[in-house]
């Protein structure tokens, strides 16, 4: 995971996995981010391959404290098998997922 940062947006780039073996990293790595930046905190998740209840978690939790922090989690490069677990979950209507470019055109 990488964070990156603008004055209007920090990136963060998650690994290949958010499970209960990386979710305790992300988690601290996500509250640093928020706390210490400003504008949205954007997640690339382009690298996702795998996601399980504690990764869904990590996210939820994230998104409430940007909402605390007055700022935004927006989800970025969702890959198709990630997307259909945030639709299942219903997630996609609580969480900022950006659009493709290509859909937007």
């Amino acid at each position: 995971m990488r964070v990156r940062g603008n004055p209007r947006a920090q990136v963060v780039r998650i690994g290949a996995r958010l499970d209960a073996g990386t979710s305790a990293g992300v988690r601290e790595r996500l509250h640093k981010a928020l706390d210490s930046g400003e504008g949205d905190l954007i997640l690339d998740l382009s690298k996702l391959e795998m996601i399980d209840a504690t990764g869904l978690g990590v996210l939820v939790g994230s998104h409430r404290r940007a909402i605390s922090e007055q700022r935004r989690l927006v989800l970025r490069g969702v890959p198709p098998r990630i997307m259909r677990i945030l639709a299942v979950t219903r997630l996609n209507r609580v969480l900022h997922v950006e659009a493709p470019a290509a859909a937007v055109a």
